[in-house]
């Protein structure tokens, strides 16, 4: 029987993908693990989301966590073979513009979570944000690729698009009813 534990991590180290030893609280594992958090939640969300052709762009954007994971789980940059490129940047900019194309006019806020799939994408956007935040701190001190930084931050362009276009109604925020 495999085991899945090595107790290797045991004192707060773990390794990254081409076994350079880490803290577990290092940025580059705060990195990707925000983006594991932000697959599987995607993952959640598709669950909860009826339009096929919206279920498969999820599920390739989920498969292409996988790269960013990889990409950013691996301290020597050669090591790790695939790589996010622009064509996956611009395969998410036709999916924004298909999305924003097919909503109301994008001028106002809107209150997330009319239902159930908008409501688990807008999560999923904030984590993906977060995850960019993460991200940039990394590339402060390593050396990160600039494609890999413009596929996350259009891939939450792309959720809230995709969210945006789920909402039941949308609640537009007016900022004159909302102060006191």
């Amino acid at each position: 029987m495999n085991k899945i534990y090595t107790k290797t991590g045991d004192k707060g180290q773990t390794s990254s993908y081409d076994n350079k030893r880490i803290g577990k609280n290092n940025i580059r594992v705060e990195s990707y693990g925000t983006i594991d958090e932000l697959n599987s939640f995607l993952g959640l969300s598709r669950n909860f989301i009826e339009d096929e052709e919206i279920k498969d762009i999820i599920l390739k954007i989920q498969e292409e966590l996988f790269l960013v994971a990889g990409q950013l789980a691996t301290v020597d940059e050669e090591k790790f073979q695939y790589k996010i490129t622009d064509t996956h940047v611009k395969r998410l900019e036709e999916i924004i513009d298909l999305y924003i194309k097919k909503s109301d006019k994008v001028n106002k806020f809107i209150v997330p979570g009319t239902n159930k799939a908008s409501g688990f994408l807008h999560v999923s956007r904030t984590i993906c944000r977060r995850a960019e935040r993460r991200i940039i701190s990394l590339s402060e001190t390593e050396e990160i690729s600039p494609t890999l930084l413009k596929y996350v931050n259009r891939l939450s362009d792309t959720i809230y698009s995709i969210g945006r276009y789920l909402e039941n109604e949308k609640n537009y925020v007016d900022f004159k009813k909302s102060s006191i």
